[in-house]
């Protein structure tokens, strides 16, 4: 057992629930925002990690500002809970430590993370860790992870390599990061083996056989695509010298196997994903495991052995001669992959293609392709399937390829289902392109000529160099126009694609709260809350604002941020994407009218006295709040101070308290001008000895004489940032500037002052967008699987990081995207997007969406009209997603076309269902038919396929 520090608690320096709670969430929201690669996380049991849950959150009503902790802490109510005793991990580790000192304290192989174990940032832990002790300490590294290396994960299982010794015989196991570099397992292997570097020569010895000499120094594990679990074979050169690198392998044939004490096929992830949210969330409910069937991943057989003795197994079939009905075993975190495994075999065409002779249409020589590898592993896996009998298939060979093919699928964590169909589609094509000698072909610009033409070449020049039935069944082009914003240049495109992945509503459009303001005193201060394209700018929220608050023709909308009570920037620009507006922002509209002179705007800051506590009497200066109210003023008339006084008198006029409404006696309103120039404070009784009776003109240029008034409290800041004082003088003109759009008047609102105006109107501007509990309930309204596709088709600007070179203005631009379907494929499979990814953060959406299973008809959508084909499609498979990101788990629902009935394949376990029950919230992948205009609908496995130009998609 490993050794661990038992300190008790009580030892300590006490800190109280709620302490530790807002220590601990401090440290997790700075190190989500700093996470990088080479941090170190801990590993932390869950069940301790759940008991400090409900110590800290026993009376914490309502939600903590960490949404990972808000999701999961709000539940517990007692006041009893007793604090957690010392940290206990020795349920992640084996009872005993490995005889083999090179590998330390080992988990637990298959934990899952959220299930098992949270994953800690170096400062959480350290600070729970001095509260409470315990142990063992299992520290892990983030490291880059993904294709293209910029995603972060945490390496919970480092590879774990099996090094064998010729001609020595012996052998050893050890722990090694995968971002560890080839030379690092050189000086491991000489320092446990006591050999010389230049004695050494070290090969990948992937399933017993030589494939490279790992002689890049330099390189690492993971780019030399080395796998957990696997051999590496360290040769010893008796003589000294390295020149024999490519025949030392005397006792080891190159085909041959090793000591089978130097075999393992014990299943573990590889890594985790860093999910500080996932790690924080430790959910009461763990979600269903995906690893039920984890103890048939635990035999020590030879994949070669279980190869033979999984296929052709009768088993007990309660079905004769039909197949189809055949589950596949969990290895462990392998829902994914099963799900998607199933849709693929039960796809009409392929399980004809796959069940005949397909070897000759393999593309040995394809260097994006697998060498046929993949395609062989995938046929043969589609053959047990589809065999007489239910015996489960345990799909390790077939994952031991995909790992070997594609290192993101390697290790047993859970992936994403979408991702390995998108790669399993795409790898197969290459693997049976029937293009050998793939031609360059440059594409041309439509330039005018008709669309039909134009999509016609695109496609030609496609199939000339992917021809495969992948593409003959799944593959559909789509029309991409882009428009220059710029100059207008259109840019009409034809690309094909695999599958569709459609947003959901509220991925797609965004709510933005804006209060609005009235400069001509006819209106309180109101918010509105609209809805917008998340991708839209400016203008879509300006619209939607001016529809929601009936802008007359003759208004207009000002948009302005504020901040700290000052406004920030006018968003003018009606291009401005709405991206660059956060939720926690705060948005003003100010309705003004459409003028056709020129204008600057009269902005007026509020300003309020701070005063130090317990002392009322001392006052030690002015501190804007509230929001700032603007009035547009032409710059071509001249306005006087008097002016002035009118128009903010105006603004301010909703304001007025009713039961005050009389001549507002505000003499001894004490005010004081901008900090900036001090001098020029001035007194109460000189400022407001005087009233005013003024000409207005409202905002359609009608007089009309005032009641007689008060002066009020304000000081314009000129040109040179001094005060000027305009209670006083009101006949003097304003010098306005040439160079700036605005000008800064400051009203300074006394206790006095504020009984005649009530002004909380204008304090506590509400954020464009308020996170809380409600917004993450599922939509309870159905979403139409056709909204969806109406959005995915919807125009909007390219993101900055997709900026389109206009080759008019040979400049890159943010231009404007239009997709529209125009040839759709036999098998149209649909993706609905319902997992988001920010930082470190990751979201489901439990949206339901309400797709057709019958008739889903796409004619309206096809922008080619002149097509003769049928666009009505027919659902017959689906993948579903259930619970969270971490510990969620994958289904698969599936029509035999044959009897024209529905199962639910879950893992190994098959049922039947009943076809109202097909629908759910957790639909993720909708596998779709066309539907035949004769009926002539082909069924799983009843035909011969007689030759993929009979199912090629036509114009």
């Amino acid at each position: 057992m490993a050794e661990m520090s038992m300190c008790s608690s009580s030892s300590r320096e006490q800190v109280s629930p709620e302490e530790e709670r807002l220590a601990i969430r401090d440290f997790v929201i700075s190190a989500e925002a700093h996470t990088k690669e080479g941090d170190t996380f801990y590993l932390i049991t869950q069940r301790w990690w759940q008991q400090w849950l409900e110590y800290v959150n026993q009376d914490q009503a309502n939600n903590i500002d960490v949404s990972s902790l808000s999701e999961h802490c709000d539940s517990v109510s007692s006041s009893d809970v007793k604090r957690p005793s010392v940290i206990d991990n020795s349920d992640l580790i084996y009872d005993m430590t490995s005889e083999d000192s090179t590998m330390g304290i080992e988990l637990h192989d298959t934990l899952v993370e959220g299930r098992d174990y949270i994953l800690l940032p170096q400062e959480v832990w350290n600070q729970l860790y001095a509260w409470y002790g315990g142990g063992p300490t299992l520290p892990r590294k983030v490291i880059n992870s993904g294709l293209s290396q910029t995603g972060l994960s945490v390496e919970v299982y480092p590879l774990r390599l099996q090094l064998v010794v010729v001609p020595k015989g012996a052998h050893s196991t050890i722990r090694i990061s995968k971002k560890e570099t080839i030379g690092e397992l050189h000086r491991r292997a000489c320092d446990i083996f006591d050999l010389n570097m230049e004695q050494v020569c070290i090969w990948d010895y992937y399933g017993h056989r030589k494939h490279a000499l790992m002689n890049d120094m330099d390189k690492t594990l993971d780019d030399a695509n080395i796998q957990t679990d696997q051999d590496v074979l360290v040769e010893v050169h008796s003589n000294g010298s390295s020149s024999a690198f490519g025949g030392c392998m005397s006792s080891v044939q190159e085909n041959g196997s090793a000591d089978k004490e130097t075999m393992s096929v014990l299943v573990e992830p590889s890594k985790s994903s860093l999910s500080i949210a996932g790690g924080l969330s430790a959910s009461k409910g763990v979600s269903r495991s995906c690893s039920s069937e984890l103890s048939q991943s635990q035999n020590l057989t030879s994949p070669v052995r279980e190869l033979d003795s999984t296929y052709g197994v009768s088993g007990v079939s309660t079905r004769g001669a039909t197949g189809g009905l055949t589950g596949l075993l969990n290895l462990g975190n392998t829902c994914f992959m099963n799900s998607a495994i199933q849709c693929l075999v039960h796809t009409p065409e392929f399980a004809r293609y796959f069940r005949e002779d397909y070897h000759k249409e393999i593309n040995w020589q394809n260097p994006l392709g697998m060498v046929g590898e993949l395609a062989l592993a995938f046929g043969d896996l589609l053959r047990k399937l589809w065999a007489p009998g239910r015996t489960p298939v345990a799909p390790r060979p077939f994952k031991t390829k995909l790992a070997r093919f594609a290192p993101q699928f390697s290790g047993y964590n859970q992936h994403d289902s979408q991702e390995l169909l998108a790669f399993l589609l795409d790898g197969l094509h290459e693997d049976l392109n029937r293009v050998k000698h793939k031609p360059y072909i440059k594409s041309r610009d439509a330039d005018g000529r008709p669309d039909e033409e134009v999509a016609d070449e695109y496609w030609a020049n496609h199939i000339a160099r992917n021809d495969s039935i992948i593409v003959d069944v799944c593959q559909g082009q789509y029309k991409s126009t882009l428009v220059c914003p710029v100059c207008n240049k259109i840019s009409v495109t034809f690309d094909p694609f695999m599958y569709l992945s459609l947003p959901l509503q509220s991925t797609i459009t965004r709510t933005m709260t804006v209060t609005v303001f009235t400069c001509d005193g006819s209106a309180l201060p109101s918010a509105c809350t609209v809805t917008v394209p998340k991708q839209g700018r400016c203008r879509d929220l300006i619209q939607a604002l001016s529809g929601a608050c009936s802008v007359k023709h003759n208004e207009k909308l000002l948009l302005a941020e504020i901040r700290n009570h000052l406004i920030d920037r006018f968003l003018e620009d009606p291009l401005i994407l709405l991206s660059t507006i956060k939720d926690d922002d705060h948005l003003a509209a100010y309705k003004i009218p459409k003028l056709s002179k020129s204008t600057i705007f009269l902005q007026l800051i509020h300003r309020r006295e701070e005063q130090e506590i317990g002392n009322a009497q001392k006052s030690f200066g002015w501190k804007p709040y509230g929001t700032p109210l603007v009035s547009p003023i032409s710059c071509d008339d001249v306005i006087t101070r008097g002016d002035i006084q009118s128009i903010v008198y105006t603004m301010l006029s909703p304001m007025l308290r009713t039961e005050r409404q009389g001549h507002t006696d505000i003499s001894e309103t004490s005010i004081s001008v901008a900090a900036s120039d001090p001098s020029c404070d001035i007194t109460a009784s000189e400022a407001f000895t005087d009233s005013i009776e003024s000409d207005l003109k409202d905002m359609d240029g009608n007089s009309y004489k005032t009641v007689t008034l008060s002066k009020l409290p304000l000081q314009l800041v000129d040109e040179n940032n001094a005060c000027i004082d305009l209670s006083v003088g009101e006949e003097k003109p304003i010098k306005l500037s040439s160079s700036s759009m605005s000008i800064l008047v400051f009203v300074d609102w006394s206790h006095k002052f504020l009984e005649k105006y009530d002004t909380h109107y204008l304090e506590n501007l509400p954020e464009v967008f308020k996170y809380g509990p409600v917004t993450k309930k599922a939509r309870t309204e159905p979403l139409s699987l056709y909204t969806c596709l109406e959005a995915f088709l919807r125009e909007e600007p390219l993101v900055p990081e997709d900026m389109w070179f206009c080759p008019q203005c040979k400049e890159q631009r943010q231009a404007s995207k239009k997709l529209d379907l125009w040839r759709l494929p036999e098998v149209l499979v649909i993706h609905l997007k319902r997992f988001s990814y920010s930082r470190s953060m990751k979201h489901k959406l439990e949206t339901f969406v309400n797709f057709p299973i019958h008739d889903l008809d796409l004619t309206n959508y096809v922008a080619h009209k002149n097509n003769s084909r049928s666009q009505i499609y027919e659902l017959y498979a689906l993948t579903n997603h259930y619970g969270g990101m971490g510990s969620g788990h994958y289904t698969a629902h599936i029509k035999l076309l044959d009897e024209n009935r529905w199962y639910n394949f879950d893992d190994s376990h098959i049922s039947a269902i009943n076809e109202e029950d097909v629908k759910s919230a957790a639909a993720y992948v909708l596998f779709y038919k066309r539907v035949k205009i004769d009926d002539a609908s082909v069924s799983n496995g009843a035909q011969s396929c007689a030759g993929h130009e009979n199912i090629l998609p036509q114009n």
